[in-house]
């Protein structure tokens, strides 16, 4: 490629487009001249020529696999599609826990193992987990969902990195989203850190970003936390 050649642009796949930190992670991404592909139920919040939107219901792992048979090669995968029910133990609802599995950790695994042929050499794979993964009084459904993504991230970093693929958790605390006002979480408000403030989007958008780009290529098989200080 000579110097006058511009770079090819590079192709994510997104999940959880539609609001919150998915949005706020694809809004960083155009910036920086991504093209991407957004996968979610709801359409978001506005378009853009290089946000290319399906609609897919994460929960139903054919439709997922189907749609991800039909995208071209793909630089990068972050899952960032997530819901939270929360109950004490002694009111644990079967269903609530199979719903987070298989939105936060079945899709993940359809995802990637779908992407594999497409994702191409140095490519990144970005799973958003969550600070309660360490566990959390309430939280022990959504909490195992979350630790199970590093269990797989840290298994697809050794079998990928021959090709220079990274795969990385971030797991961030309580953000100023709108996921802090979904009605399964009644039981188990959200807690101000000690920095004053909730994460912002943003923020985490920015460490997804960062593990995407050139100066992330020696991270791998890592859980990176932002939880303003709440775990100290």
């Amino acid at each position: 490629m000579s110097l006058d050649t511009p770079p090819p642009r590079r192709h994510v796949v997104l999940t959880g487009v539609s609001s919150g930190i998915g949005w706020a992670i694809a809004q960083a991404l155009l910036a920086e001249g991504w093209q991407v592909s957004g996968l979610s139920r709801s359409r978001p919040p506005s378009s853009h020529e290089r946000l290319h939107w399906q609609s897919v219901d994460l929960d139903d792992s054919e439709q997922l696999a189907r749609v991800c048979a039909t995208l071209e090669p793909v630089d990068a995968l972050v899952h960032a599609a997530g819901f939270m029910r929360t109950a004490p133990l002694g009111e644990l609802s079967v269903d609530d826990a199979t719903a987070m599995w298989r939105v936060h950790v079945l899709a993940a695994q359809v995802l990637a193992d779908s992407l594999l042929p497409r994702l191409r050499d140095g490519g990144r794979i970005v799973l958003v987990g969550s600070r309660v993964a360490q566990g959390a009084a309430g939280r022990s459904a959504y909490a195992a969902t979350k630790s199970a993504l590093l269990g797989m991230v840290r298994s697809w970093a050794a079998e990928l990195a021959p090709r220079g693929i990274t795969a990385n958790v971030v797991a961030p605390g309580a953000t100023d989203t709108p996921f802090l006002q979904q009605p399964g979480r009644s039981s188990s408000p959200p807690r101000v850190p000690p920095i004053g403030r909730l994460v912002r989007p943003e923020e985490v958008a920015g460490l997804t970003a960062f593990l995407l780009g050139p100066w992330a290529g020696a991270i791998t098989g890592q859980q990176i936390v932002m939880c303003g200080g709440a775990s100290l």
